[in-house]
């Protein structure tokens, strides 16, 4: 660890945190001719073999006198800015940003932006691939996938970012100006982080700052900022019903919708579910606003088979569909899967669930749980909580035990979910993780 006095920290850029957000922060910077200086409060933060010599290390702590003296802080999404270490420097004066503030500052192209609860990463590369398609030379970063900061160092410039974005990486973000900005939806999540439900809504909401146009859910209020209406800026809504982007029935499908008129049928696209259509149409809606040839992304929306471990099919056996919807973390995800799936469901429905519930309310989930599950397994760290909530339950000791009981009783026509409604973290290193264990422990059977 390099010593405090080995350096004067005036007027210095201060990343806090290493990691992969890190790291491509002093990428960017050392390009920029600035030599930053990095703090994490870890002992051994994952990237730390790669920093480049030249770029000081402090670790084990954030060392507030390093923050204090600092001109700007960058903060990395996973470390809240009302640390007190941050917000003591933030009220010294010290600006205090993330790397998606860094990154709009830069680009040259424009910028579609998209948060909310969940489908924000479905949403997010269907609309780069569609735009892809269409020919507009497009790149997806934020959130998932690529560092943003990352797309800007490439030989032939993109046309167009699309950006996942969420309520972390929004708190540090204030001059984003995206052509088309989206909250798709708002539920309980991350409780564990803001102080109540409205705090973390608002982060979220702070996406249609200064928006050329922005894109609501009809069916979800949450998804309206109530002083949108003051601003001179497009507005466009989706929905289950025939308004603005919808569904209507015609030729005796399912149609999306453009203002009560067809653009394609559902029975065209690979994706099911409701919560898809509406995902579908969300893209549809970003890329009118951002000028893209509706008639050229439709390839891309054809051929998109959606992402693993959202609603991913993993096999059928014996007449029995196993499904991974790992990456619902929350209540909202797993209830929106459950909701999208159930039509299709010919026999039973059988549900593992639990892990870490981050202090969220599983109450919306009960008359779901009581209706239209068979059984549901909870496991992990809110497991027992999770198994109260319904009697049609049952309190496993992991994800074998589930699937190994839940083998023994399922019948042709039946599906299996995986669908937590939970992070992973307290029994696996991420959501990946609990997924590609749920699809090894399924091809096994």
């Amino acid at each position: 660890m390099t010593h405090l006095s080995e350096r004067n920290m005036a007027d210095s850029i201060v990343i806090i945190g290493l990691g992969q957000t890190g790291l491509s922060c002093v990428r960017y910077f050392l390009k920029q001719g600035i030599v930053p200086v990095v703090v994490d409060s870890r002992d051994a933060p994952p990237g730390q073999d790669e920093l480049p010599a030249q770029v000081r290390l402090y670790k084990g702590g954030l060392h507030p006198e390093i923050l204090l003296q600092a001109k700007q802080l960058v903060v990395s999404p996973g470390i809240a800015i009302a640390t007190p270490e941050i917000a003591a420097a933030q009220q010294h004066g010290v600006e205090v940003i993330g790397d998606i503030e860094l990154f709009v500052r830069a680009a040259k192209a424009p910028i579609i932006a998209i948060t909310g609860s969940n489908g924000k990463s479905t949403v997010t590369t269907l609309v780069g691939e569609m735009a892809n398609a269409a020919g507009v030379k497009t790149a997806i970063g934020g959130n998932i996938g690529i560092p943003a900061l990352d797309l800007l160092d490439v030989a032939e410039p993109y046309q167009l970012y699309v950006l996942e974005l969420s309520s972390f990486q929004l708190e540090t973000t204030h001059s984003l100006k995206a052509v088309a900005a989206t909250v798709l939806n708002v539920t309980d999540d991350h409780l564990d982080r803001y102080p109540d439900f409205e705090a973390y809504r608002q982060a979220k909401l702070s996406i249609y700052q200064d928006a050329q146009t922005i894109v609501t859910n009809r069916d979800d209020v949450l998804t309206v900022c109530a002083t949108q209406d003051n601003r001179d800026v497009g507005k466009h809504s989706v929905g289950a019903d025939d308004a603005d982007y919808g569904l209507i029935q015609q030729q005796g499908c399912t149609w999306l919708a453009y203002q009560g008129e067809g653009i394609i049928s559902a029975d065209d696209l690979q994706i099911t579910g409701v919560h898809n259509l509406m995902n579908a149409l969300s893209a549809i809606a970003l890329l009118d606003a951002a000028g893209v040839d509706r008639i050229k992304t439709l390839p891309g929306l054809k051929q998109f088979t959606g992402l693993a471990h959202r609603c991913e099919f993993i096999r059928k056996l014996n007449d029995v569909m196993w499904i991974n919807d790992t990456k619902a973390t929350n209540v909202g995800a797993t209830l929106a899967a459950l909701d999208g799936l159930k039509s299709s469901v010919k026999g039973r429905l059988y549900l593992i669930a639990g892990g870490d519930g981050k202090g969220a309310d599983f109450g919306p989930l009960v008359p779901a749980l009581r209706d239209d599950i068979a059984l549901t397994y909870c496991f992990g760290k809110d497991g027992v909580r999770f198994a109260g909530l319904a009697e049609n339950t049952k309190l496993v000791a992991d994800l074998d035990t589930a699937i190994a009981e839940i083998s023994q009783l399922v019948q042709p026509g039946d599906w299996v979910l995986l669908s937590p409604a939970c992070a992973s973290i307290d029994m696996y290193a991420n959501f990946m993780a609990r997924g590609d264990h749920f699809r090894a422990l399924v091809k096994a059977l």
